[in-house]
């Protein structure tokens, strides 16, 4: 419920947690998030009464809860488990086919999330000409596999083989014989992912970033 209420609340734009202590009240986002009790009316403590959903106090223990702090924390007990949240998606896709697909195409890609505070991790990136994060995404068609948030600092490939082999491993127990092909911009045209792949027998369509010799062979 706290992840449905975090989640649907940024797709509406409130991006802010301390927007809850407001929206905990909003009948309409209890529903999208599934509580029977709309109103909150049968709350058990008296002052959470006509609030059906979490103030923002307890969001921010779901947040910024680590699971080896949980247990002991007093405020931070909430802990997400990470690795769980990333084989979920995964498990989703695959679950999302009545038999194999004889083939997918995995696409990665990295774009700007522009932050307007002091935001921790902020710095200033050149193509995006803004302060911003980086993250990593990785689909397949409509389905995500992979965000990962990064800070700005990195190259936009950073991280990919260690999610590519996490993903392909996890489709590859499932579906054996499926044949995998990555595909992204000049971003990933790195060895270490081109290595990777002709390691373990993934195909590639990568960019090419222009240079001198490319356009005189053209």
């Amino acid at each position: 419920d706290l992840v449905a209420q975090r989640v649907y609340g940024l797709a509406l734009g409130y991006e802010d947690l301390n927007d809850h202590d407001n929206l905990r009240k909003d009948s309409t986002l209890a529903l999208l998030v599934g509580k029977r009790d709309l109103t909150g009316e049968r709350r058990i403590r008296s002052q959470d009464r006509g609030n059906p959903l979490a103030a923002s106090s307890t969001l921010n223990r779901l947040e910024l809860g680590t699971p080896a702090s949980a247990i002991s924390d007093r405020y931070k007990r909430i802990a997400a488990d990470r690795d769980a949240m990333d084989r979920l998606l995964v498990d989703l896709f695959l679950d999302s086919y009545r038999k194999p697909p004889r083939k997918i195409w995995l696409d990665l890609d990295a774009t700007d999330d522009p932050l307007h505070g002091h935001q921790e991790g902020r710095f200033f990136h050149g193509y995006y000409r803004c302060y911003c994060y980086l993250p990593l995404y990785i689909f397949s068609g409509e389905h995500l596999l992979c965000a990962r948030l990064r800070t700005a600092d990195k190259d936009a490939s950073s991280g990919s083989v260690d999610e590519l082999q996490r993903i392909v491993g996890q489709i590859r127990a499932r579906w054996p014989k499926t044949r995998i092909i990555i595909r992204a911009d000049a971003g990933f045209c790195r060895d270490a992912i081109m290595a990777w792949c002709e390691t373990n027998d993934v195909g590639y369509v990568l960019g090419l970033a222009r240079n001198k010799r490319l356009q005189q062979a053209l």
